[in-house]
């Protein structure tokens, strides 16, 4: 069964793309941890990051750094933190969003956010792309 993530890809779920290629598509979070909470995912389904292609991890991590420097752009956080973790969703998905100091990597944090919220944020950071 598809995952959640390829769902959004594949458009059978709504989602707020800033960004895709044929590898990967970056999305924004719809429980983000701030605004700007941009997920960075694969189009093909990997469960655990440790078992990707060596050539689509360094697509997903350049993909990353310029969602980063967006975010930067946009928001001007002290940092933009970057984590995967891969608990909630068994498809290799970077999280990459505008953060303060590490507890703001915390996700007892994250709220979901409305379509509005979303549809904005994604405007600026598909802007900042541009």
């Amino acid at each position: 069964m598809a995952s959640v993530f390829t769902k959004i890809i594949r458009g059978d779920i709504p989602g707020h793309f800033i960004y895709r290629d044929d590898q990967c598509a970056a999305f924004l979070s719809i429980e983000p941890l701030s605004p700007g909470h941009t997920l960075v995912v694969p189009v093909e389904e990997v469960d655990h990051w440790i078992d990707l292609d060596p050539d689509l991890a360094a697509h997903l991590m350049q993909t990353a750094q310029r969602v980063g420097r967006a975010i930067d752009a946009v928001y001007s956080p002290k940092r933009v933190g970057m984590m995967i973790v891969g608990d909630e969703v068994p498809h290799v998905h970077l999280h990459v969003t505008p953060i303060a100091s590490a507890q703001d990597l915390d996700f007892r944090s994250a709220a979901p956010a409305s379509n509005s919220e979303l549809e904005a944020v994604a405007n600026l950071l598909t802007d900042a792309l541009s």
